[in-house]
Formats: C-alpha cells, sequence, structure tokens
C-alpha cells in the first residue's frame, strides 16, 4: 500500500518507469497533469491556472498575487486526496514534495547524464543536438527556481528525497523492479498510524482548499489541522457566525468526524497615556 511519488525531470524517461513500476505493483499511476485535470474540475479552475504550480515557472509579477497561493492548495489537495487512496505511482515536477513525512512511501527524484537527456529531448520534440541542449538546461533551471519560490525546496538537495536514481545507468525494467521491492518492504512495516497521518495530511488539505473556495471566506488567514479526522480551524475572528460558516463547510468534506473552530485570541488592546 506504499505511495512512489516521481519528480520528472526532462528527458529521465519518467513516465516509461512509472508506468512499468506501476504495472509490477499493480498500483494505479497518475501524472501531475491528470491531478491537475481532476482539480481544476472539483475547484471550478482552468487547468491553464494549475499549471504554475507544477509546469512553468511563475512571473515576477504572478508571486505577488495570492491566487498562486490558492492554486498551490488546490493542487497539493488534490495530490494529497489520490496519494490517501494508496497504491499509487504518479510522477509529476512538485508532487514529491507534497508528500508529508509519514513513512508511507517513497520520494524519488529521477536523474540522468546531461548527453543522454539532451538525446531523448532532441528525439522526442524534434530538436537540433544544441537546441535540445538549451531546452534541457534552461528547463532544469527553471524547474528549480519554481519549486523554490511556490515550495521553499531546494531540488538540488538530495537529503529531499528518499532516493535519487539515475535512469540511464541501468535498463528500466531492473530499477521499477527494484522500486516495486522497496515498495513491498514499505508494505510490511507502514502501520495504521502512518498511514492516519497521511489521510489526516489529505483532509486537513481538502478542507483548507474548500474555505479558500467559498466566497465568504476566501483569503481569510486561517490555520487547518486534522488528527484522526477531527479538524481543527483557527483564526482572527471566528466568531458566530463565521465559526458555523466554517463548521458547515468543513463537515462537507468526505472523512471529516468533527470541526473544531478556535478564534485566535486578540491582543489586549493599550490604554492610552
Amino acid at each position: 500500500m506504499a505511495i512512489i511519488a516521481m519528480t520528472q525531470h526532462i528527458g529521465t524517461r519518467a513516465f516509461e518507469l512509472g508506468r512499468l513500476t506501476a504495472e509490477g505493483l499493480g498500483y494505479r499511476f497518475l501524472t501531475a497533469d491528470q491531478i491537475i485535470a481532476q482539480a481544476a474540475e472539483q475547484y471550478h479552475l482552468k487547468p491553464t491556472e494549475l499549471v504554475v504550480v507544477d509546469e512553468r515557472r511563475p512571473h515576477f509579477w504572478e508571486r505577488l498575487k495570492t491566487d498562486t497561493e490558492r492554486f498551490v492548495r488546490f493542487f497539493r489537495a488534490a495530490v494529497l486526496k489520490a496519494m490517501a487512496a494508496d497504491r499509487l505511482v504518479v510522477v509529476g515536477r512538485s508532487v514529491t514534495h507534497m508528500m508529508p513525512d509519514c513513512g508511507c512511501g517513497l520520494r524519488v527524484r529521477l536523474t540522468g547524464p546531461l548527453a543522454e537527456r539532451v538525446r531523448v529531448v532532441g528525439g522526442e520534440e524534434k530538436l537540433a543536438p544544441a537546441i535540445a541542449e538549451r531546452r534541457v538546461r534552461d528547463y532544469d533551471r527553471e524547474t528549480r527556481a519554481r519549486i523554490q519560490t511556490l515550495l521553499d525546496v531546494d531540488m538540488d538537495d538530495p537529503a529531499n528525497f528518499t532516493l535519487v536514481l539515475n535512469t540511464y545507468a541501468l535498463p528500466l525494467e531492473m530499477l521499477a523492479g527494484a522500486l516495486a521491492g522497496l515498495a513491498a518492504d514499505i508494505d510490511k512495516t507502514v502501520t495504521p498510524e502512518n498511514w492516519r497521518q497521511l489521510r489526516d495530511a489529505a483532509l486537513a488539505a481538502e478542507v483548507q482548499a474548500a474555505l479558500m473556495l467559498h466566497p465568504k471566506i476566501g483569503h481569510a488567514p486561517l490555520d487547518v489541522h486534522c488528527a484522526a479526522g477531527v479538524v481543527q480551524v483557527s483564526g482572527p475572528g471566528l466568531v458566530p457566525p463565521w465559526d458555523g460558516l466554517i463548521n458547515d463547510v468543513a463537515r462537507q468534506i468526505e472523512g471529516v468526524t468533527a470541526v473544531e473552530v478556535n478564534a485566535d485570541e486578540q491582543p489586549i488592546p493599550v490604554r492610552p497615556n
């Protein structure tokens, strides 16, 4: 019941490896594009609005817009919902960094020699070698900048991954077998508590996304946590009728067993001299 999340770096044959691994395990296989389509449908957005989270670097002015944060939260909610259903291999550029540290799966970064990746990209996109190399270098740089900007994660730090694989060092079938073996080992050691943590993270993300989508709540600064299906929402001004509205929205998410709404304490006003 493990989750295998792979970063998709251009030219590393991530889709092929992901499919082979999923087929060998009998797991579901999803790409970031499929999750974007699901999130867009669920949250009534255009897929092009969510592409910034996983596909391209946000423009300078986009970084100043609160909509970018909303899109990240919507995408994260869709990713975690898919993961919480277990038995999943998912490939994307940012999905790996959205898996919580709960012992339920693998964060895998796929890499490979520049020359090999240039060859693959040039063949797939019908590019001359020099243009293909520039495409790969630019893509690597922009992907790293995007993830750093949106998620505050350094993709070049191997400590952020469970495993770093050179997809050209061994046949893809052999790498898929190795990943399947690791997934089987995780299945033997993962506990119900581990899965509870993953599902709680997914519920918290779904509730946060639903609250952001609500026209009367929108961009309110709310903190959402979940423990054993009990959702806790805290923020300034959550007094009637706002606490009731928060409760109603959160309870619509399947899996939520109870909702606790806590208003942050306001600072004591300073008496004028």
